[in-house]
C-alpha cells in the first residue's frame, strides 16, 4: 500500500507526489517495487536489504541516495510468537523520502495520527529518522508491557499446575524479549552512527535526540529486567518440578518397602518346607498378623522419618 504524506502541523494525506513529501510504502506489490525501482530509481540492493527479515539497523549511501534501516515491534497473529521485529528502511536523496516496510505495523499509523494531535512539523529527513526511532521506542515499552501480564498469566497458571504448556509459554515469551533485546541495541548502534554524522551535527535537535537516547535507554532496561525475572522464574519452576519429582520417586519407594514385608512372609512360609505352622489351624491368621504388624510399623517408622 502506497500513501503520500505532506507535513503541514502535522502529517496529512495528499493524493500524489509532491517535492519533499514522505511516501510510506507497506507491503509492496509488484507495481509498487516497480515504482521504486524504476521512476524513483532507488538501488535496487537497498530494496532486496529491507525485504531481509533478519536484517540488522544500519546506515548505508550509495550514488547519492541514503539508506536508514531500523527495527521496530510489531504483534503476530503466532500463538508461538506473540510479538517479533522486523526491519523498516528509510530511503532519501534530494526530494524524495521513502519507507518501507515488508509487514503491516501499528506503529507507522499511530505516528502519523501522533504528529497530526501534536502538529508536530519535520523539518527534514534525518528529523524523520529520529522521530520515528523515539515512536519505536515506545511502541517497545508498550509491548512490554504487554510481555509482563503474559509473564503473570503463565506464572498464575503455572501455581495451579506445572505443566509443559506453561513451561512453553514461558519459553516463547523469553524468545520474544531476545528479539527485544537484539533489535533495541542495534537501533541505539544505529542512533550513535546517526549522531556522528558530521554533515549533519549542527542541524539536528538536540532535545530530540536526548529524548531519542532516553526512551532507548528505557526499553533497554525494561526488556533487561523482564529477561532476568523471566530467568529466575524458569529456573525457580524447573527446581519445583524436580523437587516434585524427587518426592514422588521417595513416596513410591517407600510404598513398595512397604507392600514388600508382607511379600516376603508369605514367600518364606509358602515355601514347601517344614516351618512349625503346617498343621496348626491358626497358621494363615498368624502370617497375615505378622505381615500386617509388620507393615504398620514400616508405616509408622517411615512416617517418623518424613519419608512419606
Amino acid at each position: 500500500m502506497r500513501t503520500f504524506y505532506k507535513n503541514n502541523n502535522g502529517l496529512i494525506a495528499i493524493a500524489e507526489w509532491t517535492p519533499n513529501c514522505w511516501i510510506n510504502i507497506e507491503c509492496p506489490t509488484e507495481a509498487e517495487k516497480k515504482y521504486l525501482l524504476e521512476d524513483l530509481q532507488i538501488p535496487e540492493a537497498f530494496y532486496n536489504d529491507i525485504e531481509d527479515i533478519d536484517e540488522r539497523p544500519r546506515i548505508e549511501i550509495e550514488n547519492g541516495w541514503t539508506l536508514i534501516i531500523m527495527r521496530i515491534p510489531v504483534k503476530s497473529n503466532d500463538v508461538k510468537l506473540p510479538f517479533h521485529t522486523i526491519p523498516v528502511g528509510v530511503v532519501f536523496k534530494g526530494e524524495v523520502c521513502i519507507t518501507i516496510s515488508f509487514h503491516k505495523t501499528e506503529m507507522l499509523t499511530d505516528f502519523v495520527t501522533y504528529t497530526k494531535r501534536k502538529n508536530i512539523n519535520i523539518k527534514d529527513n534525518f528529523d524523520l529518522v529520529l522521530k520515528l526511532l523515539l515512536s519505536s521506542s515506545v511502541w517497545f515499552l508498550k509491548y512490554l508491557k504487554q510481555v509482563n501480564q503474559k509473564i503473570k498469566l503463565a506464572e498464575d497458571n503455572l501455581e495451579k499446575s506445572i505443566k509443559n504448556e506453561e513451561l512453553q509459554a514461558l519459553l516463547q515469551i523469553e524468545k520474544c524479549l531476545v528479539f527485544f533485546m537484539t533489535s533495541l541495541k542495534g537501533n541505539d548502534i544505529l542512533l550513535h552512527r546517526i549522531k556522528n554524522i558530521k554533515s549533519q551535527k549542527e542541524h539536528f535537535d538536540l532535545e530530540l535526540l536526548e529524548d531519542v537516547e532516553i526512551e532507548l535507554r528505557q526499553a533497554q532496561e525494561t526488556t533487561n529486567i523482564y529477561s532476568d525475572i523471566l530467568t529466575g522464574t524458569m529456573d525457580a519452576y524447573a527446581s519445583v518440578i524436580s523437587n516434585n519429582m524427587n518426592t514422588i520417586m521417595k513416596q513410591m519407594t517407600s510404598i513398595s518397602i512397604i507392600l514388600m514385608i508382607p511379600t516376603l512372609i508369605a514367600s518364606l512360609y509358602g515355601m514347601n518346607v517344614p516351618n512349625d505352622l503346617e498343621d496348626n489351624r491358626y497358621g494363615i491368621w498368624i502370617v497375615i498378623s505378622v505381615s500386617v504388624l509388620l507393615s504398620a510399623f514400616g508405616v509408622f517408622l517411615f512416617k517418623r522419618k518424613r519419608w512419606f
